[in-house]
Formats: C-alpha cells, sequence, structure tokens
C-alpha cells in the first residue's frame, strides 16, 4: 500500500480497520477537551469502560455475601483465578494448565528462580541482555548474590555491536554456545523495553536447552503486543506484568508460564504457600503441601480478587479479537506511524533516527536529534502523550486496540508545530 500523509488517507484507514469500533470501548485522558494521541500503552495501557461492571460485581459480593463470596458469588472468589487461564494461554500460546496469575512481575521472576535457577560449582552462569530494565538487573543481581556469587563473574550481559542500536540473534546465539556448560539459565526481555526490539525467542531458547540450561523469558513488553508460542518454542517458564498492553490497570497482577514438563513435580525447588497444594484438601489444612497439578502449584497466598477483575474484562475483549487481527493492525498502524515520522522528517531541520529495528512489536522509540526534552513537553501540552528516556529518545507504542490512523497524522503535525515553532 501506498502510504499519504493526509488527514483524508488516514481517516480511509480508519473506516476500513476492522477493530475500529473498540476504541469507543476505552476510556482517554483529556486534554483542552479532546481525546489524547495516547501513545504509552507500553507503560499503561487504556482502562476499558467494562472494568468498571467487573470491579463493582466484586463490591456488590462483598457487601452482600461477604465471606460467602469466596464459595457464593457470581464468580466465586476461591477459583476466580482459574477464570483468566485459558484466554491468557492463548495469548501468549500455552496450554492452559501451564498458566497461573499472582502477585507482580518481579515478585514472580524472583519466585521463579528459586525453581530455574540452581547454579553449580560448574553450571552457574546466566545471560542477560545488555542494560536489561532496572528491575531485572535488580533481581538478577541480588538472586546471583543470594547463592554467594560474584554477579561480575556470574552475569553474561549480550552486547549491541559498536555503533548499533539493536541486538544480533547470531551473537546471542553464539555467547550462549560459547558459555556453554558453564550456562545455567538464560534470561532475557523477550522485547526490549528501551529500543522495543523483539528478540527471536524460539531460535534462543532452542540455543539455550541445546547446552543444557533453562530458559526463561520477561515478557513484560510482549504479552498482549506479540504472537507468541511459549509451549511450543520449549520455553521453560516466563512472567509478564498486565497492565501495559493488556490493560488491567496500575500495578496489577502478572501472568506466569511454566512449561507443564516441570508441572506435578513435588521434589522441584519452590517457595511454597497454601493457594498452591491442592484445593481437595486445601481445607483440611494438612501440614505437608500437596501441589495442584498446573502453574498454579507457584501461588503462594489467596489471588486478591479485585486487581484480577479488571484483568479478566481486559481478557474478555483479547479473547473477541485474538491475537492475529491485534498483530495485523499492529503492524500496519506502526508502518504508518513510520511513514509520518519519515514525512514530517522531510520538513523540518531536525533529524529523527528510529532506532527500533525491522524485529519490531508495537512500539518505534525514535532519536530526536537536535532537540531535547522541551519538544516532549510540548507534545505533552499538546495532547500527545509519549514517553521520555534520556539522552533524547521518544517511545511511541500506538496500542491497536484503541490508536487510530487519524491519531497518527495528527501527532505528525503536532511534532512538525513543535519543532517548527
Amino acid at each position: 500500500m501506498q502510504f499519504q500523509n493526509t488527514l483524508d488517507f488516514a481517516r480511509e484507514l480508519d473506516e476500513k480497520d476492522a477493530l475500529k469500533s473498540y476504541r469507543a470501548s476505552f476510556h482517554f485522558p483529556q486534554v483542552d477537551g479532546k481525546d489524547v494521541i495516547y501513545f504509552t500503552g507500553n507503560s499503561l495501557g487504556l482502562q476499558p469502560k467494562i472494568t468498571r461492571d467487573y470491579v463493582d460485581e466484586i463490591m456488590t459480593s462483598w457487601k452482600e455475601l461477604a465471606v460467602e463470596g469466596h464459595f457464593k458469588a457470581a464468580k466465586p472468589w476461591w477459583d476466580y483465578h482459574e477464570r483468566l487461564a485459558a484466554p491468557l494461554a492463548r495469548v501468549v500460546g500455552a496450554k492452559t494448565n501451564e498458566i497461573s496469575v499472582m502477585n507482580t512481575l518481579t515478585v514472580n521472576l524472583h519466585l521463579l528462580m528459586v525453581s530455574f535457577y540452581r547454579p553449580t560449582a560448574k553450571r552457574f552462569k546466566i545471560i542477560c541482555e545488555e542494560k536489561a530494565f532496572p528491575s531485572d538487573q535488580y533481581m538478577l543481581d541480588s538472586q546471583v548474590r543470594f547463592h554467594g556469587l560474584d554477579p561480575k563473574e556470574t552475569l553474561v550481559p549480550i552486547k549491541k555491536r559498536n555503533g548499533e542500536h539493536f541486538w544480533r540473534t547470531e551473537d546471542v546465539l553464539e555467547k550462549i554456545a560459547e558459555t556453554g556448560d558453564t550456562l545455567a539459565l538464560v534470561l532475557i526481555g523477550g522485547v526490549n523495553y528501551y529500543n522495543g526490539q523483539v528478540f527471536d525467542m524460539k531460535a534462543i531458547t532452542a540455543a539455550g536447552k541445546a547446552v543444557g540450561a533453562f530458559v526463561g523469558w520477561d515478557l513484560a513488553h510482549a504479552a498482549g503486543n506479540i504472537e507468541l508460542e511459549l509451549h511450543d518454542w520449549n520455553v521453560d517458564f516466563a512472567a509478564w506484568c498486565s497492565y501495559k498492553y493488556m490493560n488491567s490497570g496500575p500495578g496489577n497482577a502478572s501472568g506466569v508460564f511454566i512449561h507443564q514438563r516441570h508441572l506435578n513435580k513435588t521434589d522441584i525447588p519452590r517457595f511454597e504457600g497454601w493457594w498452591g497444594t491442592k484445593k481437595e484438601t486445601r481445607f483440611l489444612m494438612k501440614p505437608n503441601f500437596e501441589p495442584i497439578d498446573t502453574a498454579d502449584a507457584w501461588q503462594l497466598s489467596n489471588p486478591p480478587i479485585l486487581s484480577l477483575a479488571p484483568y479478566l474484562a481486559s481478557l474478555e475483549m483479547f479473547d473477541k479479537v485474538g491475537m492475529k487481527a491485534l498483530v495485523e493492525k499492529r503492524d500496519k498502524i506502526v508502518a504508518y506511524l513510520e511513514f509520518v515520522l519519515q514525512e514530517i522528517d522531510k520538513e523540518v531541520e531536525s533529524s529523527f533516527e528510529i532506532i527500533t529495528p525491522e524485529s519490531r512489536g508495537c512500539q518505534l522509540s525514535v532519536f530526536l536529534h537536535g532537540e531535547g526534552k522541551p519538544l516532549f513537553e510540548y507534545l505533552m501540552k499538546h495532547g500527545v502523550i509519549t514517553d521520555w528516556r534520556e539522552p533524547n529518545v521518544i517511545r511511541l507504542a500506538p496500542a491497536p486496540f484503541y490508536c487510530s490512523f487519524e491519531d497518527m497524522y495528527r501527532f505528525g503535525q503536532i511534532l512538525k508545530d513543535g519543532i517548527l515553532g
């Protein structure tokens, strides 16, 4: 398709958009009485309008049933989390029994490391990406120190080549082979938070397994953004937050994937709690832990139902639309955004450099050469909600559920006005 940087063309694309009706299903903040152009679904997704109904249902059950809501609510609380497993499995390419929802992302990564980071005198190293999201860096560093090891000798960061803004798959595979039988774990962000790059998870997982290592993925920027096949790729474990592309609300619950080959084991290292023991005997208060034969065995405490309600509301929408349709629109709207940026670049003296490679999801990270934070502040003041990263990068993530092609065009015009003054 030959794109055009015109309002009429953008509106034409919106008319043909199979997902256009979903925009009206979300609440938008407003600036000067108008809906904002929202580019930060990679940090916090917009609120679906159906969310309130799901939360109010819990509040009503609590009001009218109190403790009996655990068993007598319309959606009983004691198994509420199980309702999320099947739709989440379809989002991440898993079997239902491989999915659970619990805690928050970094908490879950710590818990999963108990099971999947088992260093020995020979096999103890961890491969990660250079300058991972800080929380992952802190988590990895503290886990290594917990085992009495030196992070400088244990962590093996994959670096970008000089002068490049992205990682090369061949460099990751080469480092895995080089580390060989000293490698205990590969743990990388499936989509890098800074440049938006999608890693070749299938190839990297296969390489890690080939040398005898466990392989896990932080899918914070991947879940609900890209197509995943965690089970078929033979991934050992993964975890993700739910508040970015999955629109579940600030700081909300985390999903986890644990490959079925690790399930129903009593000898696997694991921190254990009441809610991970078999439902059939849970209320007998037995002294010995009997793991549920699903990923729920990694649960510790009863789930936070008020947090799960918004997640379930959003997953209902994901289940209706499906990842294939979301990815199809994602690719088209990101391509149009890239085109608009290139067209505006021709009209201004500044120079834009897109540092996101072709292997990408919903995000474009853009160097604004010759511009500084005042341009970002101009965009925000004029109703473009985007994200700033030092030294001069803005991250643009047009989530396909609620962003329109007209948004992309209007953003280009605001951006041009902000540069030309």
